[in-house]
């Protein structure tokens, strides 16, 4: 499995120690740094099964400069908010793990850590 991760983020943190006490392997993206393409986040967002904005931290300065809280959430805005997200990483909601099995899960809740180990 693969986590998203900023080390800033207090929930980053604790889901690595749940990764590591469960003995679970897994690779870690700091996607500050590496950032995903818009392609990945696609597919992220089919295996989340969400939308975008679903994912995204509209209380960021990022967001409030681009009046994100106001764009619409329709179908047809979906590219324009995974390419603000593209674009600005810092958008993304956080952390986000994707297992081997295709599950994949925005771990802001133990349930949702849960979710994913053995």
């Amino acid at each position: 499995m693969e986590i998203w991760i900023n080390p800033r983020c207090s929930k980053c943190r604790t889901a690595l120690g749940e990764l590591d006490e469960a003995g679970v392997e897994y690779t870690v993206r700091r996607y500050l740094d590496e950032p995903p393409t818009a392609a990945e986040l696609e597919q992220v967002l089919e295996r989340l099964g969400l939308e975008p904005w679903d994912i995204t931290r509209t209380d960021e300065q990022a967001a409030k400069d681009l009046g994100m809280k106001d764009w619409p959430r329709e179908a047809g805005d979906r590219a324009r908010w995974i390419a603000a997200m593209a674009e600005h990483p810092i958008l993304i909601q956080r952390p986000i793990i994707t297992a081997d099995d295709g599950h994949a899960v925005v771990v802001r809740t133990p349930e949702a850590l849960k979710s994913v180990l053995p």
